[in-house]
């Protein structure tokens, strides 16, 4: 078995609760008090096969509010309750850290990437050059993965599996609630496991909401509004001359199971499902999307050198 330290908790960020209860299984009283509403709602519609019981377990939980640690902990069946992460090295074998302030991810991660243990980072892994460096080794060593659960959403299933046959793409273009920062991540992880990586250019385009236009080196364009404060909504489009393709994403559950799924199997293989350049470029893209909005031109992406 396993034996994963689960680290948390950032603002608005659930995936403590719905991580540990994917690998550890839910104690339904403790979930349904724990505030994560929409985290017990849809565990609640699932059988217990569908869960990743038995493949690996959280044994350790840190996150820095003890009383937050403790309702995860109840309601995920974790055993342990660490005063400081750091305490969970010596007796776990791999460890999330499943929180989105990435300012955080680097100071965090280092004493686990250097004791040789696997480590999951939440998206985004960084947007800092010399953090991103720093990583790239883990990346391409099969130590470290990092993306967004999107990357893997059953909505995306068609399109992914029938882009060879769509046609040749004019236009993508997606809608994310919340910043571009946090959340801009998600689109690209999803787009970018459709169709390859051949980004030109970034523009950021700061309206009522940060639009920012990505030019592929075909000319193609992908479209993507972060919302700000507004419904819940991952909605994707694909156009090509003859085809159209929609999907919202809206199974948390899959997402986030099928990403945990492919974090034990490189865990177990020592080999990454994804491309490490890959992770890097997409980094890449958020500061060419930071610099565009800063300098308000359209940036390059060959200006951004890791």
């Amino acid at each position: 078995m396993i034996k994963i330290g689960m680290i948390g908790l950032s603002e608005g960020n659930g995936h403590p609760y719905s991580f540990s209860a994917i690998l550890n299984g839910y104690n339904k009283e403790e979930m349904q008090k724990s505030g994560w509403t929409g985290i017990y709602n849809y565990l609640n519609l699932k059988d217990e096969a569908e869960f990743l019981l038995n493949k690996a377990k959280v044994t350790h939980i840190w996150t820095q509010d003890k009383v937050e640690s403790k309702k995860i902990a109840k309601s995920t069946y974790i055993d342990n309750i660490c005063e400081n992460y750091i305490d969970m090295l010596p007796s776990v074998d791999a460890v999330i850290i499943a929180r989105d302030d990435y300012e955080l991810h680097y100071e965090i991660a280092k004493p686990f990437l250097e004791a040789g243990l696997c480590l999951f980072i939440d998206k985004p892994l960084s947007i800092n050059i010399d953090e991103l460096k720093y990583f790239t080794p883990y990346l391409q060593n099969s130590k470290l993965m990092s993306c967004a659960g999107v990357r893997y959403a059953k909505e995306l299933d068609y399109i992914r599996t029938n882009i060879n046959t769509f046609g040749e793409l004019k236009l993508i273009r997606a809608s994310v609630l919340n910043s571009w920062e946090k959340y801009g991540i998600h689109m690209l992880d999803g787009i970018f496991n459709v169709i390859p990586f051949d980004v030109k250019s970034v523009l950021a385009v700061d309206g009522k909401h940060m639009s920012i236009i990505i030019k592929n080196n075909d000319n193609s364009l992908i479209q993507i509004d972060a919302l700000g404060e507004t419904i819940k909504t991952f909605q994707f489009d694909f156009w090509s001359k003859s085809s159209k393709f929609s999907a919202e994403v809206e199974d948390n559950f899959t997402a986030f199971k099928r990403t945990l799924y492919y974090f034990i199997k490189m865990i177990e293989t020592g080999k990454t499902s994804i491309e490490p350049k890959l992770t890097i470029d997409l980094m890449r893209v958020l500061l060419a999307a930071r610099m565009s909005q800063n300098e308000n031109r359209e940036v390059y992406l060959n200006e951004i050198i890791i």
